[in-house]
């Protein structure tokens, strides 16, 4: 599963055109979700704009799986990332569990803001205004998120501890020169690899 100039070039399209793509559609949202914008529409079209939104998301996990099979450990090490993006990330993405707890922030900053309004029983159409039982299912979704994300760890941890053990240890001792590979250490390597992939996979799926 070496990388080659070929499959980095596919990779960073892609992660390009998936930013360009998250940001029309965030553009899209944010045009319906406003009551005053003469394009406004109703709200069989805003469930149609969100169905649309979440295949973009499923198209993007399904490519983003078949670009790692070819070469995974770039995923987890993106040149296409900054600095700070790639120290923030796990499982060569983000915890998903980050972005309920953003939900949690979201109501929490809105509400204070827009207290005033909540207080008169002004409707926005905004987090701060889920209900107790919107709320419990998000709860609920947080709590087997954070159980998904503490099996895919243990897997991922056990994969970086076998690194080191046999056979691939005592074949990168014997190599007689720097930077000398051989057959077996390849073999090995390329299963590490596909381990990778497949703990990859199971994350954007889960």
């Amino acid at each position: 599963m070496a990388s080659t100039a070929e499959d980095q070039a596919q990779q960073n399209c892609f992660y390009q055109e998936w930013m360009n793509l998250q940001e029309e559609d965030l553009q899209e949202l944010l045009q319906a979700q406003n009551p005053n914008h003469p394009n406004n529409i109703c709200h069989d079209s805003l469930s149609q704009l969100a169905k649309k939104n979440i295949q973009h998301f499923q198209d993007y996990v399904a490519r983003r799986a078949q670009l790692a099979r070819a070469d995974v450990l770039a995923f987890f090490a993106p040149t296409w990332c900054t600095s700070l993006e790639n120290s923030l990330l796990w499982i060569a993405g983000c915890r998903p569990s980050i972005f309920i707890r953003l939900i949690y922030a979201l109501c929490g900053a809105e509400f204070e803001s827009r207290l005033s309004e909540f207080l008169r029983g002004v409707k926005t159409g905004r987090l701060s205004e889920l209900s107790a039982g919107q709320l419990r299912q998000v709860d609920e979704l947080q709590g087997k998120t954070i159980m998904e994300e503490e099996k895919l760890t243990s897997r991922l941890a056990s994969l970086q501890e076998e690194v080191a053990d046999q056979p691939l240890a005592v074949m990168a001792k014997e190599a007689s020169g720097i930077g000398e590979s051989s057959q077996g250490s390849d073999q090995a390597l390329d299963c590490h690899a596909q381990a990778m992939a497949s703990v990859l996979e199971e994350r954007l799926i889960s």
